[in-house]
């Protein structure tokens, strides 16, 4: 029993890309590389945070992070180091600019796009009316309908 409890606890802790050649000394540069690679996208996987990424792409980040805190830059100089290098997409919440309008307000555009759709689907809807059959028609159906009883 307390194997699966062990078991059970190992699986609901989150798994860290991170190899142990890669951790700093310092607990505190290292809370703080954790902190800045929670916020940095990886380029390859896209949307997955470096710091659980096994791709190469995403060691090289978190290695130039650990770098760039032991040269003695702060978190906003890493991030600046890392936009600069490749672009506003690295980061998990991009900043307010002109280059960035359409990501933070595509999603509210869709929104209300597909809100309009439904909107006009609906009203269109509402305005069909059936016409009556002609007195031709109606014959032809009652005719139909006869054979069909036979």
């Amino acid at each position: 029993m307390k194997r699966l409890v062990l078991i059970l606890c190992l699986l609901a802790t989150p798994l860290f890309a991170v190899e142990p050649d890669e951790v700093l000394d310092d607990p505190v540069l290292e809370e703080r590389a954790r902190v800045i690679s929670a916020d940095v996208r990886c380029v390859v996987c896209q949307n997955e945070p470096i710091d659980s990424s096994n791709a190469g792409v995403a060691r090289d980040l978190r290695l130039i992070i650990r770098e760039r805190l032991v040269a003695g830059d702060t978190n906003e100089e890493v991030f600046e180091y890392l936009v600069a290098r490749y672009g506003d997409f690295v980061l998990f919440n991009p900043p307010w600019k002109p280059s960035t309008y359409a990501l933070w307000l595509g999603p509210f555009v869709i929104l209300a796009l597909g809100f309009l759709a439904v909107v006009m689907a609906l009203r269109g809807k509402r305005g069909q009316r059936t016409a009556a059959l002609t007195p031709e028609e109606q014959a032809r159906l009652e005719a139909l309908r006869k054979k069909d009883d036979i």
